[in-house]
């Protein structure tokens, strides 16, 4: 791999990295709610080179039956690579890796889904991944918390992925296909922006202490860019809805006019106002 390396040049002697942006800098982020319309709920996220569809259904009848939780909903996703999101084919259907993130994310919203207000029901998250280029789980996440939202689910406030990592001996924010194959250290994570819970927090690669308090201080501070993009989708999304309501409503009628009643005063007979 140390050839490699040599070959991709990751970061410049100005601080620029192979795709121009800063260290601290973000891909550019794209989030629009409500594409799909047989879903509950549904987004759909472009995140520099990821495009992730991701769907909900529910809450509604957990099954199997036996997986049914007495007092609260359970938090089911499924994340999954298309076989033609990257280059080299993808073998179809599940594998271990996909399975892994399937799992931390289903922990990951589990913690922000009020879950006890549906009991012996289910949340079925469902992300695609339609075309990969690094960071695809925290593209996913994004997607399914604004999903998970337009599907009307109550939940403590959305939920934001984001990942740095170091490249060159430098921490990045956000790293692209290069650099997360030729880096040295990738940090995805997934926090709750009013709070500033973590809830999903993986690491591959090494980092110093204080290399780690960097990574972490530049996601966070992308989460709380990310996080307006996502109300803002939703404000589309729900503003748009709100005009097509108004569009075929019929107009008001006109208010009536009250009939005039002739007055007759007791104290001067044939008197009329």
């Amino acid at each position: 791999m140390g050839d490699t390396e040599k070959k991709v040049k990751l970061i410049d002697s100005d601080g620029r990295r192979n795709d121009g942006r800063m260290p601290h800098e973000l891909r550019p982020v794209k989030i629009e709610a409500g594409v799909l319309h047989r879903a509950d709920g549904s987004a759909y996220v472009e995140w520099g080179g990821n495009k992730v569809l991701a769907a909900v259904y529910g809450p509604r009848e957990a099954h199997p039956r036996h997986l049914q939780k007495p007092t609260r909903a359970l938090v089911q996703c499924r994340y999954n690579m298309a076989p033609f999101s990257v280059s080299d084919r993808k073998r179809p259907g599940p594998d271990r890796r996909s399975n892994e993130i399937s799992k931390v994310i289903s922990e990951a919203f589990s913690s922000v889904i009020f879950l006890e207000q549906f009991p012996r029901t289910s949340v079925d998250v469902y992300m695609e991944v339609l075309q990969a280029e690094a960071g695809t789980r925290c593209a996913a996440i994004t997607a399914a918390s604004v999903a998970i939202a337009d599907a009307g689910v109550p939940m403590r406030d959305l939920v934001v992925g984001c990942a740095s990592g170091k490249v060159g001996g430098v921490v990045c924010l956000d790293l692209n296909k290069d650099e997360d194959n030729f880096g040295e250290a990738d940090v995805p994570m997934a926090v709750v922006p009013r709070t500033g819970e973590i809830v999903l927090l993986q690491m591959d690669g090494h980092l110093k202490p204080e290399e780690f308090d960097q990574a972490m201080a530049y996601s966070l501070k992308a989460a709380e860019q990310i996080n307006e993009l996502q109300k803002d989708a939703l404000r589309r999304r729900y503003s748009v809805s709100l005009d097509e309501f108004r569009a075929v409503q019929p107009p008001a009628p006109e208010p009536e006019e009250e009939p005039k009643y002739d007055v007759y005063h007791e104290d001067q007979p044939g008197v009329v106002e």
